[in-house]
């Protein structure tokens, strides 16, 4: 992940590139400009890589890597109108009937509105959407520079979907607001997370029963894929995001590290809750088994990684075990996330028998 995808399950910068998608120079000019949401005032923005607000690599709330579907689910909320609930950052969105004009300013909650059923109420996405395809026609309303508030006004949008911990200007979603357009902010710390935000966005553009069904069959997916893997050794894993300049790889008890975990992989993280950088030495010290490249969807190779000076002493790369994946599915939080679990675990263990996502 390069530093220019952010959704709530990987760090703005370091996973930036899941979903944004932009040039090299884009997504390193994007780690720049929202880093500050990690960094203390003054330092290096390099050096801190904050979660981002729809995919995450941010800090999750716990380190178990359990989504367990065996507890007796809840009933799903009613749908009914009008209707209040409180969003992630406990923002209150009141809406007298069903939304039929959505903005999504995320490519996951884009993602999540279209395989609930209701793409045909999505008016408009951001520029760096790109999934399903039926999304990539509508207008954009945002990119990583900013929100165009104007736009979304003129559409008569009755809901707009956006995303936290800074992945949407705060100052878009206020004024959004104070023109008396709800604004639903969501943002996933872990997979758990992610099935909750789901549920949420269901019940707001009343969709709650097929978002229900959705995070049942997910829990079951991710549950299937854990077990498959709990009796396989956990090779020592890094999942690097970005290696451009310095490295970048999880966060202690990120999201990112908790797809590994789930897959069966040891993750080996920065050592640190909010910073994604980690030094050459100290990777090397940690001696990756297997390394995943989530930046191979921006060029990067196994042969890249085994020419890079002082890497040849890790046993990854004195193995041969570098192996490329999609990021995007593994750190967007939305429908995939499961699909993206599986690509994961099979790039950590790739005789395993990994069941197929249902």
């Amino acid at each position: 992940m390069r530093p220019d995808d952010q959704e709530p399950l990987l760090p703005t910068g370091a996973r930036g590139r899941s979903i944004l998608r932009g040039t090299r120079g884009a997504v390193l000019g994007l780690v720049a400009a929202i880093a500050f949401a990690a960094c203390s005032a003054g330092a290096p923005a390099s050096a801190s890589i904050p979660p981002d607000a729809t995919g995450s690599l941010a800090p999750i709330t716990t380190a178990t890597p359990s989504v367990s579907p065996s507890a007796t689910p809840t009933p799903a909320p009613s749908a009914a109108y009008p209707l209040t609930v409180t969003d992630d950052e406990g923002g209150t969105v009141a809406l007298a009937a069903e939304p039929r004009r959505i903005v999504s300013l995320t490519p996951a909650t884009t993602e999540i509105a279209f395989a609930l059923g209701a793409g045909d109420r999505v008016v408009a996405t951001t520029d760096f959407d790109d999934y399903p395809p039926a999304a990539t026609t509508l207008p954009h309303v945002a990119s990583y520079t900013g929100v165009d508030v104007e736009k979304i006004v003129g559409l008569n949008a009755d809901l707009v979907i956006a995303g936290g911990n800074g992945f949407n200007p705060p100052e878009a979603v206020a004024r959004l607001r104070s023109l008396g357009i709800p604004v639903l902010v969501v943002y996933a710390r872990d997979v758990a997370g992610v099935l909750a935000d789901i549920e949420l966005v269901g019940r707001v553009i009343g969709k709650a029963a097929e978002a229900r069904a959705m995070t049942d069959r997910m829990r079951a997916g991710i549950d299937a894929i854990a077990a498959a893997t709990s009796a396989l050794d956990h090779p020592r894993t890094f999942y690097e995001l970005d290696a451009t300049k310095e490295i970048y790889g999880p966060a202690d008890d990120s999201f990112v590290a908790e797809m590994v975990r789930l897959a069966g992989g040891d993750p080996i993280t920065t050592g640190s809750p909010t910073v994604f950088s980690i030094p050459l030495e100290k990777l090397v010290a940690a001696d990756p088994q297997v390394i995943v490249l989530g930046d191979a969807a921006y060029g990067t190779t196994a042969k890249d990684v085994a020419a890079r000076p002082g890497w040849g002493r890790m046993t990854a790369v004195r193995t041969g075990a570098i192996r490329p994946v999609n990021d995007l599915v593994i750190t967007r939080p939305g429908p995939r996330l499961v699909e993206g679990l599986r690509d994961l675990a099979l790039a950590i263990h790739p005789d395993a028998s990994i069941p197929p996502v249902q």
